[in-house]
């Protein structure tokens, strides 16, 4: 694997000059977008699928301070999990929100302000800085430092400058983008759902020799999303055979806290995929799971999206949601 920026431009799509209203785009990469949301004016379900954590477009100068890029990528990555969630939009007609800037830049999961000040230089922002939180100190806030196994991901300190300007163009409008789609979507149908798509590393073996759990629904323990929903997904996982955990060890994040609000008709839920599903042996790239993982997840995509369409109301066409 390498970290170039040219091997990395969309999986060798030529970036396009950036048109008014189009996505902003990377710092360092001309021409290549933050993000890409695939085209969700007809809605035809209440779903957005957004995969935050799998952006391969490295900019040279990023490769160039970290101490091992093969290894950060292959441990911060969602790896290739956007391919999965390409499939399942592609089969349900859920809208789909994909990051192209990659986590080690800046982590969409996380507040824009929850960062560990230590690893920056230059002017403070607005004269003042905010304590980082508990995830920041332990390594992983909103530009990751360190990791276990690996330790300190840099070998230079990240300019204040620079960090805004990641903030700016990453940060806010893919929360901007996630938060006006959930609105368009609940607008038709009179309530919308936001999937918050991951993949995982695989789990430890359950106390007493039970198999790990392949699959983790996390929804801020029921502050994000209607219980009814929570209770879909998970028979839906158990009829299709799949063993699956509630918010243990993944409850949600930044992103559930910031966009889920049940009783204003947006729910959120955060999905996470053990990689062993749908890569290769070595977790490295995709493997001959991804189909029949993507085709099982589409089934539990469908089966929320009725669910969702119920909870509309009045606004809701559920035959159209369960095509």
């Amino acid at each position: 694997m390498t970290l170039s920026a040219d091997s990395q431009r969309l999986d060798g799509v030529a970036p396009a000059p950036r048109e008014p209203g189009s996505p902003p785009i990377i710092p360092g990469l001309s021409g290549v977008p933050a993000f890409r949301l695939d085209d969700y004016a007809v809605s035809p379900i209440p779903v957005l699928i957004a995969v935050p954590h799998a952006g391969r477009a490295y900019p040279p100068g990023v490769t160039a301070r970290l101490r091992d890029p093969e290894s950060a990528a292959l441990r911060l990555e969602d790896r290739y999990v956007d391919k999965l969630a390409q499939v399942v939009a592609a089969a349900t007609g859920a809208a789909l929100l994909v990051a192209h800037a990659p986590r080690a830049m800046l982590d969409l999961n996380r507040a824009a302000d929850d960062v560990d000040w230590e690893m920056i230089t230059g002017r403070e922002p607005h004269g003042s800085r905010v304590a980082a939180g508990p995830r920041a100190r332990s390594g992983l806030g909103l530009v990751p430092r360190r990791l276990p196994g690996i330790g300190e991901l840099w070998n230079a300190r990240l300019d204040c400058a620079e960090l805004e300007a990641r903030i700016a163009t990453i940060h806010a409008p893919w929360h901007g983008t996630v938060s006006e789609v959930l609105k368009s979507i609940r607008a038709r149908w009179g309530a919308a759902l936001l999937l918050d798509f991951h993949s995982m590393p695989p789990l430890a073996t359950r106390p007493g020799g039970g198999p790990a759990a392949r699959y983790v629904i996390g929804d801020r323990f029921g502050a994000a999303c209607d219980g009814g929903l929570v209770g879909a997904a998970f028979s839906w996982l158990a009829e299709a055979g799949q063993r699956a955990a509630h918010n243990r060890p993944y409850a949600g994040g930044y992103t559930l806290d910031r966009h889920a609000a049940p009783r204003r008709g947006i729910h959120a839920l955060q999905l996470e995929v053990d990689r062993r599903c749908y890569l290769d042996s070595r977790m490295h790239e995709p493997g001959a799971g991804l189909e029949p993982t993507a085709t099982m997840l589409a089934g539990l995509v469908r089966r929320l999206a009725s669910e969702v369409a119920l909870l509309g109301g009045e606004h809701a066409n559920l035959a159209e949601a369960a095509e």
